[in-house]
């Protein structure tokens, strides 16, 4: 009896573990303005749940400290990177602000952005709430809960690895950071780009004038007309975005288990 209860108690750990480690790693609930108790708490339900749900029979444990530490540290490893990967989407949203503010010339008017902890301008953090609002609006959080539950039956506890196809994947999404960022700002920067290029003519044909002096008032206002007008077409690729992580995510946890 004393063997069962050590045993559904190391299995409980390891399950937590990995839950905690995805947690800490998600945008939205590994913020630091939530508590770290309410993060526990919610971490404890959903290892109470997932310990019910499992199939425990196919799971061996060696109650050893090497075993302990080791396969500890592969699910802490394990949760860590499929909270992260959700981080992609929202970095290249907020770089993707970043570089439409800096065409609009609002550079130095930045904010302090809660989430990353770093300063961003008006726009990214505007287009990084918008996101987060957008993830929550499509029970984008509980897709996240359901696939890490699922995850324990496509990556067995103790069985998960960080194999070539694992890297090859991360490196991937990684990548998307910039391309998200070029599609979201590229109307933006062409539409600018038009605008440097009569900024350059005009001070050709008129070398006195203070032309940056005349154009960043038509800057900002040009760039909060686009923006006002391009706003559907950014929730609509944004909610693609986050959309498609649910294919990223079950990509991502196969490639964890090969």
């Amino acid at each position: 009896m004393t063997e069962i209860l050590i045993s559904d108690f190391i299995i409980g750990l390891f399950i937590f573990l990995r839950i905690m480690a995805m947690i800490i790693a998600l945008p939205i609930l590994g913020h630091e303005s939530i508590p770290v108790i309410a993060k526990v708490f919610i971490a404890i339900i959903l290892s109470y749940i997932t310990f019910l749900t499992i199939d425990k029979t196919q799971i061996h444990i060696n109650p050893n400290l090497i075993f302990l530490m080791v396969n500890g540290a592969k699910e802490i490893i394990t949760g860590f990177i499929m909270g992260y990967t959700l981080n992609f989407i929202f970095y290249g949203i907020s770089y993707a602000g970043t570089l439409i503010g800096f065409e609009m010339g609002l550079m130095f008017a930045e904010v302090m952005d809660p989430i990353q902890g770093v300063s961003s301008n008006v726009v990214g953090e505007v287009i990084f709430y918008m996101a987060m609002v957008i993830f929550i609006t499509i029970n984008g959080h509980h897709y996240v809960i359901s696939a890490l539950v699922a995850s324990f039956t496509v990556i067995p506890i103790t069985k998960a690895t960080t194999s070539q196809a694992t890297i090859q994947v991360i490196a991937k999404y990684s990548f998307t950071v910039f391309t998200i960022a070029v599609k979201i700002a590229s109307p933006i920067i062409v539409a600018f780009f038009l605008v440097h290029l009569a900024e350059g003519i005009i001070a050709r044909v008129i070398p006195n004038i203070q032309v940056f002096f005349i154009t960043q008032p038509v800057k900002i206002g040009l760039g909060l007309v686009l923006l006002a007008s391009l706003a559907p077409i950014y929730v609509y690729a944004l909610k693609t975005l986050l959309n498609s992580y649910e294919d990223q995510l079950m990509e991502l946890i196969k490639a964890m288990s090969t």
